[in-house]
């Protein structure tokens, strides 16, 4: 109509009441999954955890070692993250940030937290919740030398969740800690935070294409406890 100023929709485009429509017509469990027999599955959660990932790995699955990190304030509120696992021992998940940090900060108020790997072309994730230590000095130090010059450039400026008036500043604070490293490559903040997750309750997740997923829950009452492990309902 003459006057008519609204343009058309893209095509595909959601409407603008919302992306219900869209999102039912999207795809889930698209691709051949593999199979899980829980009844086959170690008695040691750790042993199986290795298990998927060595299959992540192999099938080619993109960034496999990425995690979500959710931690919860004094109050109760919580906040997730995706970072990426920096090892994975008999004490459990590590990762690293800086104590400065949000995620650092609510670890000193609440040392608990949840991970999930979701392994989406097979189907797959990994839930893990339990308690979080921060390790020693040396343990931390010896973490931040390990990574590469940029990463250590962008965990110098110790500013992370911080309001950012002007994104030039992180420009400028990166070429003061390239030349800082420059001068003193053994240099390691001390705010600099490596953490491991010990678990006290482990989920593996196999997606089935008639939504008749497969979750073996262990969990344990203490880190030194034995497993025990069953069946949870899709």
């Amino acid at each position: 109509m003459p006057g008519d100023r609204s343009a058309p929709e893209p095509q595909g485009a959601p409407a603008k009441d919302g992306i219900r429509d869209l999102l039912r017509g999207l795809p889930v469990f698209a691709g051949p999954l593999p199979g899980f027999d829980p009844a086959a599955a170690p008695d040691d959660p750790a042993e199986l955890f290795l298990e998927w990932f060595t299959a992540a790995l192999r099938d080619g699955v993109p960034e496999p070692h990425a995690m979500t990190v959710a931690t919860a304030d004094q109050a109760g509120a919580p906040s997730a993250r995706v970072v990426i696992m920096k090892d994975f021992t008999q004490r459990g998940w590590w990762f690293a940030t800086t104590t400065t940090s949000r995620k650092g900060r609510e670890l000193a108020a609440n040392p608990a937290a949840a991970l999930l790997f979701h392994w989406g072309p097979q189907g797959r994730q990994v839930r893990v919740r339990g308690s979080v230590e921060l390790a020693s000095p040396e343990q931390c130090a010896a973490d931040f030398l390990a990574r590469p010059l940029e990463s250590r450039v962008a965990g110098l400026h110790g500013r992370q969740s911080r309001p950012l008036a002007d994104p030039a500043e992180v420009d400028r604070a990166a070429d003061r800690g390239r030349e800082l490293l420059e001068r003193e490559p053994g240099l390691a903040p001390g705010d600099w935070g490596l953490y491991v997750v010990s678990p006290a309750e482990v989920e593996f997740w196999q997606a089935a294409p008639d939504r008749r997923h497969t979750r073996l829950h262990y969990s344990r009452t203490g880190p030194d406890g034995s497993w025990e492990r069953g069946l949870l309902w899709p």
